[in-house]
C-alpha cells in the first residue's frame, strides 16, 4: 500500500509518499510544490493542482493524509491556508483517493511520541523511520510524517 501524505501551505506544499509492506515503511518519493506569492490566488491553487494530479499520476498511492490547518493570529492567512487545502484535498478526491485528515498534534505524536515536538525532532524521526528517506525542505520532511501517522492510524479510517 501506498500513502501519500501532504504538508499544506500556500506558498510551498510538502508531498510525501511511503509504501508499507509486511508493517514495514519504506520511502518511496518526497517533493515540493512552489507557487508564487505574486501570482493571484486562482492561478497558485490550479498550480497546486495540476502538480498533484501528476504527483499521483506517477506514483498511484493507493490514500492519502493532510495535515489540519492551525488558525494563526493572522485570520486572511489562515482563510488562504484553507483554501490551498481545499484545493488540495479536491485534487484528492477527484482523482479518486479517500482522504484522511490529522491534527499537527497527532501527526508529531505519531511520529516522535510527543504532540508537541520540534521540527528537527520530527525530521530526525522521519529519517529514523525511513532510512532512505530524501527530503531537502522541511515541509517534505511533514509530509512523509503525515503519512507516517495514517499508516499508524488507517485501521480506523473508514
Amino acid at each position: 500500500m501506498k500513502i501519500l501524505g501532504i504538508d499544506p501551505g500556500l506558498t510551498k506544499t510538502g508531498v510525501g509518499i511511503i509504501e508499507v509492506r509486511n508493517n514495514s515503511l519504506f520511502f518511496v518519493a518526497a517533493e515540493t510544490i512552489y507557487s508564487s506569492a505574486s501570482d493571484p490566488i486562482a492561478t497558485r491553487l490550479q498550480h497546486f493542482h495540476k502538480s498533484l494530479v501528476e504527483i499521483i499520476k506517477i506514483y498511484q498511492p493507493d490514500e492519502a493524509a493532510i495535515e489540519e490547518t492551525f488558525v494563526n493570529k493572522n485570520p486572511i492567512s489562515s482563510l488562504k491556508l484553507g483554501q490551498a487545502r481545499g484545493a488540495l484535498i479536491l485534487s484528492l478526491g477527484l482523482c479518486g483517493l479517500r482522504v484522511a485528515e490529522y491534527s499537527a498534534t497527532a501527526v508529531k505524536k505519531a511520529v516522535v511520541g510527543v504532540g508537541r515536538a520540534e521540527k528537527m525532532q520530527i525530521q530526525m524521526m522521519v529519517k529514523v523511520l525511513l532510512p532512505k528517506a530524501v527530503f531537502k525542505t522541511e515541509d517534505e520532511a511533514d509530509a512523509l510524517a503525515v503519512a507516517i501517522c495514517h499508516n499508524n492510524n488507517f485501521r480506523n479510517f473508514a
